[in-house]
């Protein structure tokens, strides 16, 4: 979009209790309680172990309601799949940021270990500082929750739209941290795959606030040598003048 992972109650039995503990009373009874026969203490039966959660189809893990660590606040963006919130900690007040997508909309196999893969890359570049954060995943009934550092900035589409224009300078040093931020990923095995300013979030509002990349929904792994043919996105573009229109198509296949 805490570590991430909810684990399952264990399922082992608790061990019987000591048959000699407690200590003997005067007359033959004991702090343990009443007595069965033959004078030993009567033990009372050990409460049942917790079943698991069941495990969720999405990512491989036992569910857990992400409400009852953080509530959910409201809307910060809408994405294709998911939609973003802010939450907070229940125990400590830290605001974060939830991506939820609803499982409904995960209609094939690809569509689940997109979602799947996007978890795994997230945890693999967690610590390097171009990159937003994920703080937990967890998987319920109906959606998959990924619990995120709150970039409060905003995206940067939104701060080239407000500022209206870049000196070369500036537009420089910010392509400069852009291009930081891909051989970052590039170097760790991850190719985003989804570049474009709304991927971009600004840690505050601060003129100069840190840039991090976001939504590796699209991102893969590779390795060395290897390549990537197939496009993933498609933008089309049109040129309108005096002149007959002209369109331009990009396709988009890596970074």
């Amino acid at each position: 979009m805490g570590n991430c992972c909810c684990g399952g109650s264990s399922s082992a039995e608790p061990a019987p209790p000591d048959a000699s503990a407690g200590s003997s009373r005067p007359g033959g009874g004991s702090s343990g309680g009443p007595l069965a026969a033959g004078g030993v203490s009567a033990t009372t039966a050990p409460t049942p172990a917790k079943p698991p959660a069941p495990v969720g189809p999405v990512l491989g893990r036992p569910m857990e309601d992400v409400k009852s660590t953080y509530s959910i606040g409201k809307e910060l963006g809408r994405g294709q799949f998911g939609v973003t919130s802010l939450c907070t900690h229940k125990a400590t007040g830290e605001k974060f940021a939830c991506k939820t997508i609803s499982k409904r909309k995960l209609s094939t196999k690809e569509d689940i270990e997109d979602v799947r893969r996007e978890v795994q890359i997230m945890y693999h570049l967690s610590g390097q500082p171009g990159v937003v954060e994920l703080k937990g995943a967890y998987e319920d009934k109906s959606s998959v929750h990924l619990v995120m550092e709150l970039c409060a900035g905003g995206e940067l589409f939104d701060r080239i739209i407000a500022k209206g224009h870049y000196t070369e300078r500036a537009a420089a040093s910010l392509l400069r941290t852009i291009v930081e931020i891909v051989h970052t990923c590039h170097a760790m095995g991850v190719i985003h795959r989804d570049l474009k300013p709304e991927n971009f979030l600004l840690v505050s509002k601060d003129e100069n606030a840190p840039l991090k990349a976001t939504d590796f929904g699209l991102s893969v792994f590779f390795k060395e040598g290897s390549s990537i043919l197939a496009p993933v996105s498609q933008a089309s573009f049109e040129l309108t003048n005096k002149e007959p229109t002209v369109s331009v198509r990009i396709a988009f296949a890596s970074d």
